[in-house]
């Protein structure tokens, strides 16, 4: 039999189910994402996340990287709304930028 190659939909949508799972209040990083998903792996979940459409009710907000810090994005300032959107559920950073993810971390 060969070995059949899932369709980027097929993981996305695998992708955006897993973080629909993460609780308000709680963050996940790409890679435990990434693990959840079955994806190929923490980048993929960024591309994912990525392409997502305002609205789309995926809480893109609540994955952080393994440094439990917002990564930055190119030519956006949506690593500033998701620390809004984060301390509003009640996450808090630390004086470096970070969450501490003993605390906020899911664990599903």
């Amino acid at each position: 039999m060969k070995n059949v190659r899932p369709k980027s939909g097929d993981v996305y949508a695998r992708i955006f189910s897993a973080v629909k799972g993460v609780p308000a209040g709680c963050v996940a990083t790409y890679g435990q994402i990434a693990e959840i998903a079955r994806a190929s792996g923490p980048r993929q979940v960024g591309y994912a996340l990525h392409s997502l459409k305002e609205g789309s009710g995926v809480p893109w907000h609540r994955v952080i990287n393994a440094k439990g810090e917002v990564s930055p994005r190119s030519g956006s300032d949506s690593h500033e709304l998701q620390r809004i959107l984060l301390e509003a559920e009640g996450v808090e950073f630390d004086a470096r930028g970070r969450v501490v993810l003993g605390r906020f971390r899911w664990k599903p």
